[in-house]
This record gives structure tokens, C-alpha cells and sequence, in this order.
């Protein structure tokens, strides 16, 4: 059976509809970089306040405000990866789109490109949602260890 050419006589539709799925996608990373960047940017802020309040502080506070800036560092690199896998799944995204657009142009029929680059960019979100969740877990664990420091700090007698 012949393949079927992508772009019919002067019909511009099936090329279009083909090339939805990877612009849906695209819209979808820059909503999550946008939340993605607003969080690490949080987190730096905290970290540089956290690491001005550790140049004065000694005993117990001092190790509990390195702790906090240990694990804040660790939440940055998190988000940085998964900024770093969502833009590149974007990329990813926009180059499907142009190999959908010169396939259909040149007349190829190239389907196993076509899936390698929307299944690379599908693992390239899966990844930075893994790093994001990461991030999430770490920053509770941050939480957890403020709470119980909150519960377990001794209040003077009034």
C-alpha cells in the first residue's frame, strides 16, 4: 500500500489537525515553566534571607538555619532540572512541528520521526514532573523539620 501523502491537493486541514497535539503541548509547558520559574524564584529569595540570617546566628539556630539552606539548595538544582526538561520538551515540540511541516512540504513519509520526536518530548515532561514532585516532597520534609523545632522550642514561663 502507498504511503499517503501528509498535504493533499492545495488542502492544508489534515497537515493542521496533525500538528495540534505538539501546539497543545507547547501551551501546556508554558503554563508549567511559568509556575515552575515563579517557585525557584521563591526559593532563591529565601535562600538568600535564610543565608544572611546564618551569619549571625550561633548554637542551635545556626545549625537549624543550615539545614533549611542545605535542603533549599537541593530544591533549587530540583527545579532548575525540571525547568531545564520542560524547555526542552518544548523544543522538542516546536521542532515536531517544523519535521510535520517539511514532511508533508518534501513529500516523506517519515511516521517513525514523526513519533520519536512527540515520544521524546513526552518523557522530557514526564521528567521534569518527576523533578518537580521531588521538589515538592523536599519542600514538606523543610516544613516538617520548622513545625517540629516550632512544637519542640520551650516556652518561658509567663
Amino acid at each position: 500500500m502507498p504511503p499517503v501523502p501528509l498535504l493533499q491537493e492545495g488542502s492544508l486541514l489534515p497537515l493542521i489537525q496533525l500538528s495540534i497535539t505538539p501546539v497543545i503541548l507547547i501551551s501546556g509547558l508554558g503554563g508549567l515553566i511559568i509556575a515552575l520559574t515563579n517557585r525557584f524564584g521563591r526559593i532563591v529569595d529565601r535562600t538568600r534571607v535564610l543565608a544572611g540570617l546564618v551569619r549571625s546566628a550561633v548554637g542551635d539556630d545556626r545549625h537549624h538555619l543550615e539545614q533549611q539552606l542545605v535542603i533549599l539548595y537541593r530544591r533549587a538544582k530540583l527545579v532548575r532540572m525540571s525547568v531545564t526538561l520542560a524547555g526542552s520538551s518544548m523544543l522538542v515540540s516546536g521542532l515536531l512541528i517544523l519535521v510535520i511541516f517539511i514532511s508533508a512540504l518534501a513529500g516523506l513519509h517519515i511516521p517513525a520521526v514523526i513519533l520519536g520526536f512527540f515520544g521524546l518530548s513526552v518523557l522530557l515532561l514526564v521528567g521534569a514532573l518527576v523533578a518537580f514532585n521531588r521538589d515538592i516532597y523536599l519542600s514538606l520534609n523543610a516544613l516538617g523539620i520548622e513545625v517540629n523545632r516550632a512544637i519542640s522550642t520551650k516556652r518561658p514561663a509567663d
